[in-house]
């Protein structure tokens, strides 16, 4: 467990917290809606790309300044802004008080557009932003040259939990929403992972088994890859899960939620594609069928009526196309030729 303090002051700007991986949808969001907190409470992560002013234009910086910033195909404009933010759930902020000039924002709250909004309380320093309007995900970003990191001695520190751990204690994420719309989480982890796919597949069709995950994501994987053999099969896989035999040509792993990185297969023998941990889960997974005790098993296709329904979306999935294209962007294999045509043939205004 750490906290962050204020790096002119000292005075403690956070509950005691611990470190996990950025979420996939942090910077994605719906327009004209309010959206929940971004971080699980007592949690940190760490945004390794810049973030925000000054922008500079593609033609202004080039390919091989770009790619410094962590950019491999052409974008409007790139930034040059600072690294490193930590962003946390409002609710662990502490000794922070707003900067009422800085707190504009778009309709429903505050957007963080004029800079740090929020300022030490001891000593008045501006030392992070609160963001909280509609499209965005309620966060605490701290600015990382105004805070310092120091071990809390409140709690000590354990042993980050291995995949066997993340295994046996998923945290499964439903797709819909309980007014029957899609959950932006998912739509987001969606996108991110099918950009992951198109490098993986090579531009080729890729062939989804039969069950949840085709039913799910058949359209979003039809939409942005060709259809037509000779097509690459892919499989979920992960902590608990066999990999499939035969090995298919592409597997779709958790990742970790602590380090981010993706599950790997033990033999390396397939090209893996990173999936939301908690979306994985809800796919590969199944859950309890009821909470009572029976006996004997139900006719395949038969559901139970004695425990709630999967809700109903009102329309089909669609996958976030804003996270699809800046994942695609961010991919050092958007340099090859085949991929970068790829990108400039898909990509579009969202």
């Amino acid at each position: 467990m750490d906290v962050f303090v204020c790096s002119g002051c000292g005075a403690q700007l956070t509950a005691p917290v611990s470190r996990v991986a950025l979420p996939v949808h942090a910077h994605y969001g719906a327009w004209e809606e309010l959206h929940p907190p971004l971080m699980e409470p007592a949690t940190y992560a760490v945004d390794p790309e810049p973030c925000g002013p000054p922008w500079r234009l593609w033609d202004e910086v080039g390919e091989a300044g770009a790619a410094a910033q962590g950019i491999h195909a052409p974008v409007h404009s790139v930034s040059f802004g600072v690294r490193g933010r930590v962003v946390i759930a409002p609710g662990d902020s502490r000794g922070m008080v707003l900067i009422p000039e800085k707190c504009a924002g778009y309709c429903q709250g505050v957007d963080g557009r004029d800079g740090p909004n929020l300022a030490c309380e001891g000593c008045g320093c501006a030392v992070a932003t609160r963001m909280d309007d509609c499209g965005l995900w309620q966060a605490v970003w701290l600015e990382p040259d105004a805070v310092r990191r120091l071990p809390s001695a409140a709690l000590p520190t354990a042993a980050p939990p291995g995949w066997d751990d993340v295994a046996a204690g998923p945290q499964r994420v439903a797709p819909v929403e309980p007014d029957g719309s899609w959950n932006r989480r998912w739509e987001a982890a969606v996108g991110v992972a099918l950009a992951h796919l198109v490098a993986a597949a090579e531009g080729r069709p890729v062939t989804l088994p039969a069950g949840p995950l085709a039913d799910l994501l058949g359209a979003s994987v039809a939409g942005v890859l060709p259809s037509g053999p000779p097509a690459r099969s892919l499989a979920l896989a992960g902590p608990g899960i066999p990999v499939p035999r035969p090995v298919p040509d592409i597997l779709l792993v958790p990742r970790h939620p602590l380090t981010g990185e993706p599950w790997r297969p033990p033999s390396g023998e397939a090209a893996v594609v990173p999936l939301d941990t908690g979306v994985w889960a809800y796919l590969a997974l199944p859950r309890e069928t009821s909470p009572l005790p029976a006996t004997g098993t139900l006719p395949e296709g038969v559901l139970r009526d004695d425990y709630p329904q999967p809700r109903r979306p009102w329309r089909l999935f669609r996958h976030d196309q804003r996270a699809f294209v800046d994942t695609l962007t961010r991919l050092p294999a958007a340099r090859r030729p085949w991929l970068r045509a790829y990108y400039d043939a898909h990509r579009h205004p969202y």
